[in-house]
Parts: C-alpha cells; structure tokens; sequence
C-alpha cells in the first residue's frame, strides 16, 4: 500500500490519493486500504515515513563513512533528484504537505534532523548549520524544477560557501 500510495502521489500529486485509488493501484479491494489506514493522513504518513526512513538511514552514515562530508552531501542531493525525478518530486511534495496536515511534521523534523546533525560535523554554529540545511533543500528544489538538475560540483561550491570549504 506505501508503494502503491507513492505511485498514486507520482502520477496525479499527493491531492490524487484517496483509499480506493490507493487500493487500485495497489490491485486490492478499497476497503483493504481503509483497513489498514484508517485515514488518508495515516496513508500519508506510512508512506512519507517510509521515504524518510531511507534518507535518515542515508545521512546518518554519509558522517560515518567519509572524510569529506561536504561532498558526500553534494552527491546526496544530486543523486536524489536525478535518480528517479518522479519519485524525487513525489516525495518532495509529501514533505511540502507537512505544511497543511500537522501530522506529516514530525516526520519531515527527522529527516531535518537527520540533515542537521550531517551539516553540524562541519561546523559548530547553530546558525551556520541552519544555513547549510536551507542551502540543501533549496539546491534539491532547484534540481527538480532544473531539466538539466544541479550537479554534485555545483552543490559542493554552494556547500563550501556555507560551511567553508575544509574537510569534514
């Protein structure tokens, strides 16, 4: 059902999802959707989870496995929007959700945590870490809307910019 749910918020936005046409491209009885989650907000977080789970799983060992943590950032946003750029977008607009349906939040406050704890091995101000998550997520906006996305180079300079250019 997530990754039917997914599917349904790639091809017609996340306004597309509702139990029956979950159910459908799930290939299953509508009312097994509604079974399993009682309301589209718990459709919707199951899948956002689902999404945000993966990314934090990510992040958590970009930190641990390289030396230049900068880059490895870079090469995150980049491969994320290039790989499968319906997928990216899809995700993408469950995150912007959490604007109007509170219980999407906490989710979305993971995986910014997540990001943060990545962007504060380089550097111990508060305001320049919050300035290196802004940066990543306007660089992983921009290479949605870009046909041609932002390459991990492009995203590495920005970064270095924030964070200064060291290891780490």
């Amino acid at each position: 059902m997530i990754a039917a749910t997914l599917r349904v918020v790639e091809a017609d936005g996340a306004a597309g999802v509702t139990h029956r046409a979950v159910a459908r491209e799930a290939g299953v009885p509508a009312s097994s959707a509604v079974y399993h989650f009682a309301t589209l907000d718990d459709l919707l977080v199951a899948a956002l989870t689902s999404v945000t789970d993966a990314y934090v799983e990510q992040l958590e060992a970009l930190a641990d496995r390289h030396s230049d943590v900068r880059t490895a950032l870079a090469e995150f946003v980049a491969d994320g929007a290039a790989a499968d750029r319906r997928r990216a977008l899809a995700e993408y607009e469950l995150t912007l959700l959490a604007v109007r349906r509170p219980a999407l939040r906490p989710v979305v406050r993971r995986y910014l945590a997540a990001l943060t704890d990545v962007a504060a091995c380089c550097v111990d101000d508060p305001t320049t870490v919050r300035a290196a998550v802004a940066a990543v997520d306007g660089l992983f906006l921009q290479a949605l809307l870009d046909d041609r996305g932002v390459s991990a180079e492009e995203i590495r300079a920005v970064l270095a910019c924030v964070l200064g250019g060291g290891d780490g």
